[in-house]
């Protein structure tokens, strides 16, 4: 590896980790998908309690949890994927060959780049798979859940707020486990050229960071929250969704 790549490399994690803490920061004091969709699923939560038939939201939950299967069991095959090119490296370093100002095609240097698209995708696998399981918690916590309609009953409260935050947590973890796709599609810059590693990197962090605080699909969540306030506050008084 020449000092470029190991420039890339280093640009490379610390966009992707560097952007995880600073979402993770920013959204405790900004609006942002994460924190409006938080105080929709308190909202949702509360509503568990006024109805003692509860299909539609175990439905609900369900198609959630039926995306992030779908994106779990991909990640096993696109492993197997890659894992398959680990036996076919004098392969790719002819492809590579072929392609015009391509770096470096070594077989090791392949090989280090197929080891880090496995552990990116190893991780998203784990974060998939997480997602499920915390799903599944949800579910049991609203089958306990008891109907209790118009309830002020601040343990009650407490306890959808609990939900809403266990749903946010699957809601994270498949939200990293996508992540890891994108930069995973990064990381396939570095086959070609270490500089263009370091582009897609950052664009990687750009295209997360405006869908993240400035999408339009956040300006109608956060208008969507605004417009409801009013009348969850007057249903729902005891209810803190900020």
């Amino acid at each position: 590896m020449t000092a470029l790549d190991f420039i890339a490399l280093f640009i490379f994690i610390g966009s992707w980790v560097g952007y995880t803490q600073f979402a993770r920061i920013k959204a405790k004091t900004t609006p942002c998908l994460s924190r409006c969709l938080h105080q929709h699923r308190i909202l949702w939560m509360r509503h568990i309690f006024d109805h003692d038939i509860r299909v539609s939201d175990a439905a609900m939950i369900a198609n959630l949890d039926r995306h992030v299967a779908f994106f779990a069991s991909s990640t096993m095959l696109v492993l197997a994927g890659v894992l398959t090119l680990f036996t076919q490296v004098d392969n790719v370093s002819a492809m590579l060959s072929a392609i015009p100002y391509a770096t470096d095609k070594s077989p090791i240097l392949i090989q280090i780049k197929l080891s880090l698209l496995v552990l990116i995708f190893v991780l998203a696998f784990f974060q998939f798979t997480w997602s499920m399981r915390q799903y599944g918690f949800v579910n049991i916590m609203m089958g306990a859940a008891p109907f209790a309609e118009k309830t002020q009953n601040k343990n009650l409260i407490d306890y959808a707020k609990q939900m809403a935050v266990v749903q946010d947590q699957a809601g994270h973890a498949y939200n990293y486990g996508l992540r890891s796709y994108y930069f995973a599609l990064a990381a396939l810059c570095w086959f070609y050229h270490p500089v263009l590693f370091i582009i897609s990197s950052l664009m990687v962090v750009y295209v997360l960071y405006y869908r993240e605080f400035k999408s339009r699909a956040l300006r109608a969540i956060k208008a969507g929250i605004n417009n409801l306030e009013e009348d969850f506050s007057d249903l729902f008084p005891e209810v803190d969704i900020k």
